[in-house]
C-alpha cells in the first residue's frame, strides 16, 4: 500500500509495508525539485535512517530498472 501526498514544495509518498510476513517500517520518499529523499525509522534505534538523491540519480535509477546487469552510463540527448 502507498499514499501521495502533494505539499506546497515536495510530493511525498509513503510505502506501507503489509502482508503477513516481517514486515518493515513505512518508508518515506519526499521529491523536490532539485533533490529526493528516503525516510525509514529503525524501531530498534528509535532513529531515522535518512538518503538524499539527486536528480541525476533518481533518472539512473529509473533507467537501471529497465536494464539487464552491467555497467552503463546516461548521456545527455541532443
Amino acid at each position: 500500500m502507498f499514499t501521495i501526498e502533494h505539499e506546497f514544495d515536495a510530493t511525498v509518498i509513503t510505502l506501507i509495508d503489509e502482508g503477513t510476513a516481517h514486515l518493515e517500517e513505512d518508508v518515506v520518499i519526499q521529491a523536490f525539485e532539485d533533490q529526493v529523499t528516503l525516510e525509514q525509522g529503525n524501531p530498534e534505534t528509535g532513529e531515522v535512517a535518512r538518503i538524499v538523491l539527486s536528480i541525476a540519480q533518481i533518472h539512473d535509477l529509473t533507467a537501471a530498472l529497465n536494464l539487464p546487469e552491467g555497467s552503463y552510463r546516461r548521456t545527455a540527448k541532443s
